[in-house]
């Protein structure tokens, strides 16, 4: 099969917050910058109440913690502090002059901690995929065996074209897809599967008819579970009635709950 053109991520950003997923994301960024010979954006998105915490120390740490890694790692980076010099800066988190943005997820521990809006917010606002790392990721490798959650959607197709440049890079790629018509799952995978593959991509469709039996993100879960995946890539807060179910209405819960990393485009 012909090879991709899609160019690798040239910027990628990473949220850096005195959270529990500190080191993982740090560690994602800097593999990902190594995969695709990419600068790293560190930008500092504490919350003021984190430093009358006993995080207090980590934060203060924050630029020094990021720049000890990158020196390591040889890459080219720079550094930014949100919110703290005029009241616009921060809304956009310097999400727009990125790729793709890593972020914590919003738990309740971090919530605490980091700015509000972090990730929902710049997930629907910055126009670029958001990599959502979960706390109980034990680190690489990740992107190697990707689950596309895929039904045809605007939401679903932006997060497939907004990460091409990691699913040619995958060892497996798999569509997952749930629908109470077989025609539409059968044809909406084909098709995609079909589009994939003239970017060089190998895939393969995992379906579940939806029967009522069993909820879509049980059956979701199910397909990470049986494909050993280590990334989703999913559309966030759609208005159809499966992302509603999917990845729309229960969005939060993906970003909140999940042991696997997830990224989510809109």
């Amino acid at each position: 099969m012909p090879q991709s053109n899609i160019r690798s991520f040239r910027d990628i950003l990473v949220y850096l917050s005195a959270g529990e997923t500190l080191e993982a994301r740090i560690n994602a960024a800097v593999t990902m910058a190594q995969e695709h010979g990419a600068r790293l954006i560190g930008v500092d998105v504490s919350h003021p109440a984190v430093y009358d915490t006993d995080r207090a120390p980590t934060a203060v740490a924050l630029e020094e913690i990021f720049a000890t890694r990158v020196r390591a790692a040889g890459l080219t980076a720079t550094f930014h502090a949100a919110g703290r010099s005029d009241s616009e800066a921060w809304k956009a988190l310097y999400a727009h002059y990125a790729d793709i943005v890593i972020a914590p997820p919003a738990s309740e521990a971090d919530a605490r901690i980091i700015l509000p809006g972090v990730p929902e917010e710049v997930m629907l606002t910055a126009g670029v995929p958001v990599l959502v790392i979960p706390e109980l990721w034990p680190g690489p490798p990740l992107g190697q065996r990707v689950v596309v959650s895929w039904n045809a959607s605007r939401e679903a197709t932006r997060a497939v074209h907004d990460m091409l440049p990691v699913l040619t890079r995958a060892t497996s790629v798999t569509l997952f897809a749930f629908d109470s018509r077989q025609r539409v799952l059968e044809d909406e995978t084909r098709l995609m599967i079909d589009h994939l593959a003239a970017h060089g991509i190998t895939a393969r469709s995992f379906t579940w008819p939806d029967t009522g039996v069993i909820d879509p993100v049980d059956a979701l879960f199910s397909c990470l579970s049986e494909e050993g995946a280590d990334l989703i890539v999913a559309g966030g807060y759609g208005h159809s009635r499966f992302l509603e179910r999917l990845v729309g209405g229960v969005t939060r819960t993906l970003i909140r709950t999940l042991t696997v990393p997830v990224v989510l485009s809109h």
